[in-house]
């Protein structure tokens, strides 16, 4: 897999990881709270996959620079810092949805 493709990986797949974070919250303010824990079982496995790829490039690199840093790997390395920063709100605002469904 070339470099191109890689950086392709962790993008589609943190993108698939966020949308599926915001389709749980969806689901959870319906109170629909076992359709939400699904959805976030999916988007951690897409999650797992975008962070292999950073992983793999990371341990290529070994910290010397080898990879040459362009703009659309920094443009991957956004998507997933969004898509894990989301998934932590969407899991703590999930939590308040259950505790208000209970009330």
């Amino acid at each position: 897999m070339d470099l191109e493709e890689q950086v392709m990986g962790i993008i589609i797949n943190a993108g698939q990881s966020r949308s599926l974070c915001y389709e749980a919250l969806r689901h959870a303010k319906k109170a629909e709270f076992t359709e939400a824990e699904g959805l976030l079982k999916e988007a951690q496995e897409f999650a797992n996959q975008a962070h292999l790829v950073q992983t793999q490039l990371i341990e290529a690199d070994e910290g010397e620079g080898k990879t040459k840093m362009t703009l659309i790997m920094v443009h991957a390395q956004d998507h997933l810092m969004t898509s894990m920063l989301a998934k932590e709100l969407v899991i703590e605002i999930i939590e308040l949805h259950r505790r208000i469904a209970v009330e």
